[in-house]
């Protein structure tokens, strides 16, 4: 029988059969994690979605029951979610996950045939507690339990589930599992659980006050991610060249599900990267960068819909504007969204976590309005097929006059909204030929947009740097001539634009909207006002 090609994974566990894969276990550090169940511990391993949690709890677990000290589970609690506060419904389903896993992984029947009677005798709020004792009491080895999607769970329900384990927790090991890992995107400082029967928000630390440690999953490094192409290659003779694999690395920073989609974008959706005896290129790579985000893949779209949390709000938007610093931002936000994937701290500063969310973010936040811009690109490309950069912004100047107030009041994210409404406009416009890359960090006090267009005799560069009038005009002019030079000078580019948004209000708007032109060690910027 023919061996089915294998592929790079984009959904659910990895399976080494049938994907691409690097070894789960050299992802997580086993021996610490086997110290503390060796110790009688509980903790929490969280990472963001889709990064190889389950695949690496199911390996763990695979080897600790291989090693034949302890008996080792796996349960899934996301069953439980679509119950939300109705307590017995959600931890049936909690119980009932656990008797199907024991079952089939373990061949243990026991708490198939007693969840009935005890889930009956015992209620949700004592249930899954109640089948563990009785069920560690005649195991002839101590248990080992890690619940995956721990925090899938909602209000009441979890509630329930981290009180019965804290309730049980003195009873191990001979009456409870000996360690307990909670798995989740979140780790439990994180937790900000609604409690409808108690009328209160109740915190993870306080429902679950026995947690010894918090482990994270972090990403792959440059060295995996090429270990994990190279398995494509070996298998079928397809390489990546040097700037696939580089650009690869800076697109994604080792994000797993972003490593494997680009890959599988490439190498199997790309009717180019099909051809087997075709090399994976620079260009092939930018290809399905862009694929992924216009697409909005599964992954990109819930990452989406987490900007609309008030808590990531507080954090993305100050970054987006660039303007505030880290300390005006509170500590567990920045936590939370850093757990989330969102984010990174690098060197003391905040951004976001690589160029493919930096990108999808500003296109997510501003795609109706980009629908809704009546504006066509054909009325700013030249005869001679270049694109006529200053007739757009002389566009943008006369659309932000007349319509900014109206839309920024449409923007959750107003405190960067001239910069959000800068860039649907000029996405919306170069989306049907071009491209635009952006670079915006917390406290960089400006967004650097390139503007990326073919034409037939090349391509055209065009830099375009975004800052908000800060103490005075000519003040903001000296410090975003060379801010913008530098990026003219790195992207390789004679057309810079400094576009200035002049928040000042009571100010008329004769004062605030004008062009002109400066040459700063050479070279013409276009100075916009706003």
């Amino acid at each position: 029988m023919m061996t089915a090609e294998r592929f790079f994974n984009t959904e659910g566990p990895v399976n080494c059969e049938k994907h691409y894969c690097l070894d789960p276990l050299i992802r997580i550090n086993v021996s610490e994690i086997l110290k503390i169940v060796a110790q009688e511990k509980y903790s929490v391993l969280h990472a963001p979605r889709q990064t190889g949690k389950t695949s690496c709890l199911l390996a763990l677990m695979d080897h600790i029951n291989r090693q034949g000290i302890y008996t080792c589970l796996y349960i899934n609690a996301e069953k439980g979610q679509s119950a939300r506060e109705d307590v017995a419904r959600g931890m049936r389903a909690v119980v009932g996950d656990l008797a199907s896993n024991a079952r089939d992984f373990l061949h243990d029947t026991f708490p198939v045939e007693h969840m009935n009677e005890i889930m009956a005798q015992w209620g949700g709020d004592s249930a899954f507690s109640e089948l563990l004792s009785q069920w560690t009491a005649q195991l002839d080895k101590r248990l080992v339990l890690f619940i995956d999607e721990a925090d899938a769970l909602i209000g009441d329900t979890l509630i329930s589930l981290l009180r019965q384990i804290r309730t049980g927790y003195n009873k191990r090991p001979g009456l409870f599992p000996q360690s307990i890992v909670l798995c989740g995107v979140r780790d439990l400082r994180d937790y900000r659980i609604h409690s409808a029967r108690e009328k209160a928000v109740i915190t993870g630390g306080s429902a679950f006050n026995i947690k010894a440690k918090s482990l994270r999953l972090g990403d792959f490094n440059p060295e995996e991610l090429e270990a994990l192409y190279l398995q494509h290659t070996e298998e079928t003779g397809q390489v990546f060249e040097p700037d696939a694999l580089s650009l690869s690395w800076e697109l994604t920073r080792g994000q797993p599900w972003l490593v494997n989609a680009l890959a599988y974008e490439t190498c199997f959706e790309m009717k180019e990267g099909r051809d087997r005896k075709q090399p994976i290129t620079k260009e092939m790579i930018q290809d399905a960068r862009e694929s992924l985000i216009v697409r909005r893949v599964t992954h990109l779209d819930q990452l989406a819909d987490k900007l609309q949390e008030a808590r990531v709000r507080s954090v993305v938007s100050q970054i987006l504007s660039g303007w505030e610093s880290p300390e005006t931002i509170p500590e567990d936000d920045v936590q939370y969204v850093t757990d989330l994937g969102l984010i990174k701290v690098s060197s003391g500063q905040i951004e976001i976590a690589n160029p493919i969310y930096r990108e999808i973010i500003p296109r997510q936040l501003t795609y109706s309005t980009q629908l809704t811009i009546s504006q066509q690109t054909i009325w700013y490309v030249e005869p001679d097929g270049r694109f006529n950069m200053k007739k757009l912004l002389s566009a943008f100047q006369e659309f932000f006059r007349e319509h900014s107030e109206h839309w920024m009041e449409r923007f959750q994210y107003k405190e960067a909204g001239p910069q959000l409404l800068m860039q649907a406009f000029l996405q919306r416009i170069i989306n049907s030929g071009g491209r635009v890359e952006r670079e915006y960090g917390l406290g960089r006090m400006r967004t650097d947009l390139l503007v990326l267009w073919p034409f037939p005799d090349g391509r055209q560069k065009v830099v375009i740097e975004l800052k908000v009038l800060y103490k005075s005009l000519e003040k903001t002019i000296a410090d975003g001539l060379p801010q913008t030079h530098a990026y003219m000078d790195r992207c390789g580019t004679s057309e810079g634009n400094l576009v200035i948004f002049d928040r000042t209000e009571n100010r008329p708007w004769e004062e605030k909207i004008f062009v002109r032109e400066e040459v700063y060690e050479g070279k013409e910027i276009s100075v916009w006002g706003m």
